[in-house]
């Protein structure tokens, strides 16, 4: 098992696998402070769904084979159905997403995340589940980026020449450039300036806290899935927070 990461030293990922388990076996018998149930599952939701997450990251980050995030997918994916279930019984809104992709950049990024990796896994039947959730919340048709990712594997996907969040401008130049060149080196400076840009992040430094820390990987999946549907030249590439090897596999398998 090879690092992806240089950060993230085999005694992290110790670390975190053995709190992950503690954690899932004291909420088993411990609840959530709130002042009703509704919130109380709201919270519990969310919780474990972001510990989803943060296991699928940690994972790959550590080095494990790629198909072993499959499963960890399949997981993540119904947590935030979970989260989106007890957030519209708290707060009253069906409809209501689980990510607030217009507002907030983090939780932006944490969505195309997952999509970009239902792309490079090629599950496309997690890809419809996922989506369901955010565009019924009705962010169908708004974003550029969030098309994108979609229209090649999803039908009755959009066309729209806007996007919520500044940082994805160079990411987005890249599927519509006409020259394969600048579309490589627009895919190398999105990678060059996307941690600077996720400063406000929670997650944002989690790598200075050491071996005690929260830290699970830095991963612009969205980059790799971008450059794997538009076929970009991505041999230039070799920023830390690519995931190089995730859309040689991408490539390697025939839908």
């Amino acid at each position: 098992m090879n690092k992806r990461q240089e950060p993230f030293s085999h005694k992290l990922y110790e670390n975190f696998l053995k709190e992950h388990d503690e954690l899932i076996e004291f909420f088993k018998t411990n609840q959530f402070k709130s002042d009703s149930a509704l919130e109380e599952a709201s919270q519990r939701a969310k919780y474990f769904q972001t510990l989803s997450l943060d296991k699928l990251l940690a994972t790959y980050t550590a080095g494990e084979n790629i198909d072993s995030l499959i499963p960890l997918l399949e997981d993540l994916i119904e947590k935030y159905e979970v989260r989106q279930k007890a957030l519209a019984a708290y707060q009253g809104v069906p409809n209501i997403s689980p990510l607030a992709i217009d507002n907030w950049p983090n939780q932006y990024e944490e969505a195309v995340q997952v999509i970009s990796l239902c792309v490079l896994l090629h599950r496309t039947d997690l890809l419809s589940r996922f989506v369901k959730l955010i565009d019924e919340a009705g962010y169908a048709g708004d974003d550029t980026l969030y098309e994108d990712l979609l229209k090649k594997v999803l039908p009755d996907r959009h066309d729209v020449d806007e996007w919520y969040h500044d940082v994805y401008t160079p990411l987005i130049q890249a599927i519509y450039s006409d020259s394969k060149g600048e579309a490589s080196k627009l895919l190398k400076k999105y990678c060059q300036q996307w941690y600077p840009a996720f400063e406000q992040a929670p997650w944002h430094d989690t790598h200075l806290q050491g071996e005690d820390g929260v830290y699970v990987g830095y991963w612009a999946f969205e980059a790799g899935a971008i450059a794997f549907l538009y076929g970009i030249d991505d041999n230039t590439i070799d920023h830390m927070v690519y995931p190089k090897d995730l859309v040689e596999y991408a490539r390697g398998i025939k839908p």
